[in-house]
């Protein structure tokens, strides 16, 4: 659930109440696939409940990499740069998503500065993570050195941890919204 804790710390609560009116709950039945490598997709989706698979293609098949769960946010990466996902996205279970549709961001993101400097502060936190924990994942210098010695891997800084349990709370809130949503909601394949 990292993943959406780090964009939700930045958003405010008028920010997570647009994501909720605007959202969509979709459901995709296992196998069913969110993203398809190289073709465009038009809307971010953040993982309510469910588990998701991440493959690619390889000279030598379809190479499984990454499992999703509860709080992954699926698509951001091509809004980003309007390129299409270098990935599949696969439900690996019945799983629900709730999806924004990439237009009524972009507009949002255009007309309200404030969401857009949380936005993209959000984004870039969390792809500043990612990028340091490939890094190390793939064993480039010594990560050890960059790391204070008092501090674990995977450990939240005291000073981001009151924004993290709020970050939490607002996920919380919004898997229980769309959770009691079942007149709306639309099965995928």
């Amino acid at each position: 659930m990292r993943k959406v804790l780090f964009i939700f710390a930045d958003l405010n609560d008028s920010d997570m109440e647009w994501l909720a009116a605007i959202g969509e709950r979709k459901t995709f039945r296992k196998g069913g696939v969110l993203v398809q490598e190289g073709k465009p997709i038009f809307e971010v989706y953040i993982l309510l409940d469910g588990l998701l698979s991440v493959s690619v293609t390889t000279p030598k098949g379809i190479l499984t990499i990454n499992t999703l769960q509860k709080g992954e946010v699926i698509g951001e990466l091509s809004f980003l740069d309007s390129r299409p996902p270098t990935a599949t996205v696969m439900a690996s279970e019945d799983s629900i998503v709730l999806a924004i549709s990439r237009d009524k961001l972009a507009a949002k993101l255009a007309r309200d500065m404030g969401f857009a400097a949380r936005f993209y502060r959000a984004l870039g936190v969390f792809l500043a993570e990612r990028l340091r924990n490939t890094t190390e994942w793939l064993g480039y210098g010594n990560s050890d050195s960059l790391r204070s010695k008092a501090s674990a891997p995977d450990e939240i800084q005291p000073d981001v941890l009151h924004s993290v349990a709020i970050a939490a709370k607002r996920f919380e809130l919004l898997v229980e919204r769309f959770k009691t949503v079942n007149a709306s909601s639309r099965s995928e394949n």
